[in-house]
């Protein structure tokens, strides 16, 4: 059983400490068939068995060890200590070998002991679980005297008890372990979150710069006519309340485009039923300037109604959106009559949002696009496309796909609709 589980965890996990582990219980499976002579009585094969098995748990436990071989010892208390500490884990280890005769076992144990007691310091639980397991284990037999009276009382070998005890503190392990992985893999990802969202400031930064520079621009020269007709006396009421009212105008799109980045960056977490439309609208506005240094042309296509809702978080579904088109942009900028089509459908069960361009279409591996680092730019982070795909499975239980189209690419976002 340990060994198709182990066998069946690495299919789905491809993690080699479970492909050696599974070698390992294989060929303990072997040496354990030659012990029982059942079938043969050759002890060549026996010790073929019981050396690749002891290969086998050293790779294993090597593999698993956490932190160092060698301790830093820094003054006489610490070497005593370690020393009696390194004496505790040879005298466990041989009495271990010394109970059930088996050196896979042993050698695991000992191994996993070493980066228990070196690295105590950096809470290595799951050595911690399977070595106290042993031990315990061990304390008790040895206390009550129990292979003299097990082998007295002619039970079945004792080393078959070891196979069992070690499967079942072998499962405990590794759920720790996983835990342990899970934890990890939490904080690997709030990482990258957080690096995401610095490399996405800067691109953000020029598109501001874009978009204020314009109006900008517009307001210098409202105030060049009005100061030039101040000057020669001919500014009247009517010629400034219209430029009044033209630099109005501009400070509301400037103040317009301040509540969209805000409104952006704002770390809302809070889910409620928004308007698809609102975050397309919102985030085109965002990127108009970018869209239109480059001529870029966009699309929107509702072949829904254009009210339809979804739920969960808008400022993040605003990100994805901002992800996407973005990378359209960057794809689009050496094409001719570049165009990006947003299509908004829905059927029974989902909301559908796709967003085509027309450019060279995405070279490589489709399959790797959404892994993180994984890049078809020369200047990419890896970064964006692993977070949108984060983002719809986890915040909005959907899911993305990406196809190459004749001319272009096009992502589909797949969303639950609302009844």
């Amino acid at each position: 059983m340990t060994i198709l589980y182990t066998l069946i965890r690495y299919i789905y996990s491809r993690e080699f400490f479970y492909i050696i582990y599974c070698l390992m219980q294989s060929f303990s499976l072997f040496f354990i068939i030659g012990y029982s002579k059942l079938f043969y009585e050759i002890k060549f094969y026996d010790e073929i068995a019981l050396t690749f098995a002891s290969l086998c748990a050293l790779i294993f436990a090597v593999n698993f060890f956490e932190g160092r071989f060698l301790p830093k010892i820094t003054n006489y208390k610490e070497l005593i200590i370690n020393t009696i500490l390194l004496n505790v884990v040879i005298l466990t280890s041989l009495y271990h070998y010394y109970l059930f005769e088996y050196l896979p076992y042993a050698i695991v144990y000992a191994i996993l002991f070493l980066s228990f007691i070196f690295n105590i310091k950096n809470g290595s639980k799951p050595a911690f679980i399977y070595v106290f397991g042993w031990s315990i284990f061990c304390i008790i037999l040895f206390v009550f005297d129990f292979k003299n009276y097990y082998e007295i009382s002619g039970f079945t070998d004792i080393v078959l008890v070891a196979f069992t005890v070690e499967a079942v503190l072998f499962t405990i392990f590794l759920s720790s372990r996983y835990s342990s992985l899970k934890l990890e893999n939490q904080e690997f990802e709030k990482m990258i979150f957080q690096q995401s969202k610095l490399a996405k400031t800067g691109e953000m930064i020029g598109n501001i710069t874009h978009q204020f520079r314009q109006p900008l621009n517009n307001l210098s020269y409202i105030l060049i006519n009005l100061n030039k007709k101040f000057k020669s006396n001919n500014l009247n009421e009517v010629y400034f309340e219209k430029k009044i009212t033209q630099a109005n105008s501009q400070i509301d799109f400037l103040s317009k485009t301040i509540d969209d980045f805000k409104e952006f960056y704002t770390p809302k977490k809070e889910k409620e039923n928004f308007f698809i439309k609102d975050c397309v609208d919102t985030v085109l506005s965002i990127l108009s300037a970018d869209l239109k240094n480059h001529n870029i042309s966009v699309e929107i296509d509702f072949r829904t109604i254009e009210e339809i809702e979804i739920y969960g978080s808008k400022n993040e579904f605003s990100q994805v959106l901002l992800a996407l088109i973005s990378n359209s942009i960057d794809e689009l900028k050496d094409i001719e009559n570049p165009q990006i089509n947003i299509n908004i459908d829905s059927n029974s069960s989902d909301v559908i949002v796709s967003i085509l361009d027309n450019g060279k279409g995405i070279k490589g591996s489709l399959s790797k696009l959404f892994e993180p680092y994984f890049t078809t730019k020369d200047k990419g982070t890896g970064l964006g496309l692993f977070l949108v795909k984060q983002i719809i499975e986890e915040s909005f239980n959907g899911k993305i796909e990406v196809k190459n189209l004749k001319e272009g690419c096009e992502f589909s976002l797949f969303i639950e609709r609302l009844i």
